[in-house]
């Protein structure tokens, strides 16, 4: 199973982030109306393909522009943690002030600039 995760995302990363971009709101309609169908559950994976490429792209060069901020610095850049401005392990303590989730909306940013 893993080897099979490994190649998908082998397949995905050689994949250009823009031509994929293309292909968000024809995807997105898609999803939107649901339909208790095996193309609907495809239309879902290949959004989620989508969004998993741009994902990791801007978790890439965020952590590249703090790397190079640091290194520009002379050392780590303000109110980033060493190493790592990103990490999914859970905090050791409770935060001190528990905050309000937010719902983000599930559409791309706007290319017209």
């Amino acid at each position: 199973m893993e080897e099979l995760l490994l190649r998908l995302a082998r397949q995905l990363d050689a994949l250009d982030e823009a031509s994929l971009m293309s292909l968000w709101d024809t995807y997105a309609k898609k999803v939107q109306h649901f339909e208790p169908s095996e193309r609907w559950q495809e239309a879902v994976l290949v959004l989620s393909f989508i969004q998993a490429k741009r994902w990791k792209n801007q978790l890439f060069n965020a952590q590249w522009a703090a790397r190079t901020r640091s290194a520009k610095d002379g050392g780590q850049a303000p109110g980033l943690p060493p190493h790592s401005a990103f990490s999914l392990e859970k905090p050791d303590a409770a935060p001190k002030e528990a905050r309000r989730a937010r719902v983000l909306n599930f559409r791309p940013l706007d290319h017209s600039d």
